[in-house]
């Protein structure tokens, strides 16, 4: 594997996930028990929803530049800094108490421009990689392994509850600014004269849906992600109405089977089609909710290390499969509008929708968890059938005419 790029470029791409992830986790797993502990409850769902809604707006027109205007590496750059100064703002605005409406406004700053970074680092990370099937599963399970480790330094350095939280954040994100000055600059197209608004908004990326098997892998995972907002919401929930306490390090058994799959995805690219990978993710995934819907412990346990496994084999697919499928003067617009699907579109219903279907769940005696996670099983077999009669996956590799 490591034949096809030097050694310190190949590191210089894990580190890069590393550091980005772990500046991730540093910010959201500890979001909701920070704005509690400083009396801001009230805005914490509009907060965990700011990234849906930027979602909308900013990966498409940041990857539009990152495409045509400015070398991806510079634009991840100024992110990166912006982000780091926002949240450091964020953290001051919470620890001196502000008005918690202008907290969650600066959260929606914070997430502009936050929530295109990871779709241009994966497209920076594709275009330098020689066979993406076979290198891009180990260098992405270094970001599943950043996110633990930042989560792990919150807990490591008691800021679990603590603004202070923010300030760390925003070094590790001045930390993905600095590492950019390391990475190549990549070449862009020269005729970005003369383009239209639409164009520069980054809406053009929409004409990459004409193509069939291209529009069934964005709908599939875009519904895909719809039930998978239950997962850190409820999970935790379940767990400790089942007698667990430390229902953070149980949930973590998600990433350990996140990072087998990315290790075993090499291999799976090479000797397996495309639609069945695909088909297997989705079918883990109904699995994952029926055996969450049996309601034991052990089920329950089962059914949470599933998750990474069933996430790797669909989300990560797709993004190799748009690397292998689309023009590559499209890389950075094809991710970001990925990220807008999944993460705008899909997590904004889901995170709505799947609210709704637990509070229709509760009772006066509890949580109806098998109606809960079986309801959600059933949604996502039905996923499953869609893909299977609509993807038709070509026998031979057809880019897409979008130029």
């Amino acid at each position: 594997m490591l034949r096809t790029l030097r050694k310190a470029e190949y590191a210089e791409l894990m580190i890069l996930f590393f550091i980005q992830a772990a500046a991730m986790a540093i910010w959201f797993v500890p979001l909701g028990t920070i704005l509690d502990a400083h009396g801001m409850n009230a805005i914490k769902p509009f907060a965990f929803a700011a990234n849906a809604v930027a979602a909308f707006i900013s990966p498409l027109m940041f990857g539009a530049m990152a495409d045509r205007h400015v070398p991806p590496a510079r634009v991840l750059r100024w992110l990166a800094l912006a982000t780091g100064i926002t949240m450091a703002v964020i953290a001051t605005a919470i620890k001196d108490g502000w008005n918690p409406w202008l907290v969650l406004a600066l959260i929606q700053v914070f997430s502009l421009s936050y929530a295109p970074m990871f779709s241009i680092s994966t497209a920076l990370v594709l275009a330098r990689l020689e066979d993406a099937k076979k290198e891009f599963g180990p260098v992405r399970a270094l970001a599943t392994i950043g996110w633990m480790c930042g989560a792990l330094l919150i807990s490591l350095l008691n800021l679990d509850r603590s603004a202070f939280a923010g300030y760390l954040g925003a070094v590790f994100w001045l930390l993905v600014a600095g590492f950019t000055f390391f990475l190549p600059t990549l070449e862009i197209p020269k005729s970005a004269e003369h383009l239209s608004w639409r164009e520069r908004l980054g809406l053009d990326a929409l004409t990459l849906l004409k193509d069939r098997d291209t529009r069934v892998v964005f709908i599939t995972t875009t519904l895909f992600s719809i039930p998978l907002c239950a997962f850190y919401p409820y999970a935790p929930t379940h767990l400790h109405d089942l007698g667990f306490t430390h229902t953070s390090a149980w949930m973590s058994l998600a990433q350990v089977t996140e990072i087998i799959a990315m290790f075993s995805l090499a291999w799976l690219l090479l000797n397996w089609r495309l639609k069945w990978i695909f088909a297997c993710g989705l079918a883990i995934g109904v699995l994952r909710f029926a055996l969450s819907a049996v309601n034991t412990k052990h089920s329950l346990l089962l059914g949470v290390s599933l998750h990474g496994a069933s996430f790797v084999l669909v989300f990560i697919t797709a993004t190799i499969y748009l690397d292998q499928h689309i023009d590559h003067a499209w890389r950075s617009r094809a991710q970001a509008l990925l990220s807008l699907m999944n993460g705008g579109v899909g997590n904004l219903i889901g995170y709505l929708g799947t609210g709704w279907w637990f509070a229709a769940c509760v009772r006066p005696g509890g949580t109806q968890w098998p109606l809960f996670w079986g309801g959600l099983a059933v949604t996502l077999a039905m996923v499953l059938v869609y893909f299977l009669t609509a993807y038709r996956e070509k026998d031979s590799r057809r880019e897409q005419s979008t130029r």
